[in-house]
């Protein structure tokens, strides 16, 4: 993806990256609301098993979704990267970097998903243990995926901050939707620490402390999809960086 490329089209870009927005927003929701809210029931392992061992097939499509997600993911930070570097090149790369590192952890927690299956399945070294003990390990695993998403989303929290912040400087883009990205980091990051600090209280917050994040996402991800970016503002952002990269 060369300047010279999506300074000719930087519409067309704008436009790949909210459909890639709202892949990831479809897939996420797909598996929070569609999967893990209908098969995991709260503080009854023997359920929630059986409801996986019934849903197998699903829940292995489950899981393939989410690092599909993560694909898409990783072109939508490019795109974004590119698209806003004229802004602030220093401010985008970091953001770049927090969202680097949810991607990577994210994609590690997803792996917990795959392992809650292993003691739930007919292999002869699980007859060593009793059907209490594996659903117990199942729920483990689950229960690690959980608090290794809410670390994720820390640091997805970092990006949303910054990502916003360049998004109100910006001039291609509203500043309203910048704003409501910082109001995402935000929520965010006060629902990844208080699962750290007191997960009595996280849940106290949970779902109400995420509205806000999914409305500045999804209005950064419509916009791009239906508005995409005003080319003349950022061909002038882009050449005054050019220029400024050369002086």
């Amino acid at each position: 993806m060369t300047d010279r490329s999506i300074e000719s089209s930087p519409q067309l870009y704008a436009r790949i990256g909210g459909a890639l927005y709202l892949i990831i927003i479809v897939i996420g929701l797909f598996g929070e609301a569609l999967v893990r809210d209908k098969l995991i029931v709260s503080g009854d392992a023997a359920a929630t098993a059986k409801n996986i061992m019934a849903s197998e097939s699903l829940w292995r499509f489950h899981v393939a979704a989410e690092l599909f997600l993560l694909i898409c993911a990783i072109v939508l930070l490019m795109i974004l990267f590119v698209l806003l570097k004229p802004v602030s090149r220093e401010l985008t790369l970091l953001a770049l970097y927090f969202n680097l590192v949810s991607i990577g952890l994210e994609a590690a927690t997803t792996m917990y998903l795959v392992v809650a299956l292993f003691p739930l399945g007919n292999a002869a070294y699980l007859k060593a243990f009793s059907p209490e003990q594996l659903y117990a390990m199942a729920t483990l695993s689950l229960k690690a995926h959980g608090y290794g998403f809410g670390v994720s989303l820390l640091f997805f929290g970092c990006f949303c901050v910054v990502i916003g912040r360049v998004i109100y400087k910006s001039g291609f883009l509203p500043k309203v939707i910048g704003a409501l990205m910082q109001i995402a980091g935000l929520c965010y990051l006060t629902d990844s620490f208080a699962l750290i600090l007191s997960p009595a209280f996280a849940n106290r917050l949970f779902p109400a402390i995420l509205l806000p994040a999914f409305v500045g996402e999804a209005s950064l991800c419509l916009w791009l999809l239906t508005k995409g970016v005003s080319v003349q503002r950022w061909k002038e952002q882009a050449r005054a960086a050019m220029v400024s990269s050369r002086a």
